[in-house]
């Protein structure tokens, strides 16, 4: 069977088709033939290929790191779902070396997602984070189905990103398990439901794990990693490094609870947020130009913790006690939110939002992602500092 695969500059290409993604529905092969290695072979084989990189190409290895004592044990990773969040992890995954196959419903769903990660990969080439060849190469692992079966064919990941409705959730795990090895990892990227929930009729919920991405995933460097008492010890520490080794700064809660770390505290800032509002403190805009001038300035570098050492603890315990009992406790959510809602004031879906658009965020997110890119390449370039000076002492 001949198929073809069209680069980011639209040249189309006949290729073979491999064994791992054979389908007349592929929209774009994987050119790379399934070579079967031992665990050892794999890992010392990706050692040559990740440390042949970094020499030829040191100053552009900006999304990978280096190998951790467990070693590189994923090859071929499977996204389910090709929305805002899977796409953006597939293009991670793909940036890294991996062999990704995204697998949508509907192959308009595919489409999008291919110019999305085409038009991001991009802009990373203008803002000098990769090169045209790094970005060529990465395009050319992605392959598209609509085959929930051929997607996850030799896989060693999954990374299931489709919508947050439960019994959906629960049969496509069924049809996975009935079809993967017993070692494949199934992680799920929902904050919303807990794994317990998640693999109530799983034959292996010691597999399971969740890995929660934050949007854009390409450019948010954190992940979430939850697990709970039936996750085994190999699949937590193989998820971590892997989400290291794609250059996110992973972090494994100790135990289960709802919203995680990040949600948790963001909810209880909006509730903040949204009462003064409700109040008349201060406009929407008002509150995101305080909060972009202060500590989204600040916590890019310094988290709320490190934050607090730096000013001093008795500032801290002054400042909470001063103001914490004014604060507001309610478990509602504001009305006038709701009203917004109900009048499909959606945000940039519906062109109306806290503020309002005429082009459904196209421009909005342009120059968001552009500015992610800045303080991602500064602190990529951060890092590098340390490390350097790090291995001179």
């Amino acid at each position: 069977m001949e198929r073809r695969t069209v680069d980011s500059c639209g040249n189309s290409t006949s290729l073979k088709t491999p064994q791992r993604w054979s389908s007349a529905r592929r929209l774009k092969p994987c050119p790379r033939k399934a070579t079967v290695r031992s665990g050892n072979q794999q890992a010392l084989a990706s050692s040559f290929l990740l440390t042949a990189k970094i020499k030829s190409n040191s100053t552009h290895v900006t999304h990978v790191t280096l190998i951790t004592k467990r070693g590189i044990k994923m090859k071929n990773i499977t996204v389910l779902g090709a929305g805002v969040m899977g796409h953006g992890a597939a293009q991670l995954f793909a940036q890294a070396g991996k062999n990704v196959c995204i697998r949508a419903r509907r192959e308009t769903s595919l489409e999008k997602a291919r110019e999305l990660i085409t038009n991001s990969f991009k802009m990373m080439v203008e803002k000098e984070m990769l090169t045209e060849n790094e970005m060529e190469q990465a395009l050319v692992r992605i392959t598209y189905t609509t085959d929930l079966l051929e997607s996850i064919q030799d896989t060693d990941f999954i990374l299931e990103s489709i919508p947050e409705v439960l019994e959906q959730k629960l049969e496509t795990y069924e049809i996975i398990e009935g079809a993967v090895s017993d070692k494949t990892i199934i992680s799920s990227n929902t904050s919303t439901f807990p794994l317990e929930e998640l693999t109530q009729r799983a034959k292996h919920p010691e597999r399971f794990i969740i890995t929660h991405f934050f949007n854009p995933p390409q450019l948010v460097p954190i992940v979430e990693i939850a697990k709970f008492e039936k996750t085994t010890e190999n699949v937590v520490n193989t998820t971590y490094d892997l989400m290291k080794e794609i250059g996110k700064s992973p972090v494994v809660l100790n135990k289960e609870i709802t919203g995680f770390i990040v949600n948790r505290v963001q909810v209880a800032m909006l509730r903040e947020a949204f009462h003064l509002i409700e109040e008349g403190v201060a406009t929407a805009e008002d509150i995101d130009i305080a909060m972009k001038g202060s500590m989204g300035f600040k916590w890019a570098f310094c988290g709320p913790m490190e934050s607090q050492d730096l000013a001093g603890l008795e500032t801290t315990q002054a400042m909470v006690g001063n103001i914490m009992q004014d604060l507001s406790n309610t478990r509602d959510v504001p009305s006038f939110l709701s009203e917004m809602v109900e009048n499909e004031h959606h945000g940039i879906r519906t062109n109306q939002g806290f503020y309002n658009y005429d082009d459904h965020g196209e421009k909005a997110i342009k120059t968001r992602d552009d500015s992610f890119l800045d303080l991602l390449k500064l602190q990529k370039s951060k890092a590098n500092r340390e490390k350097s000076v790090s291995s001179i002492e």
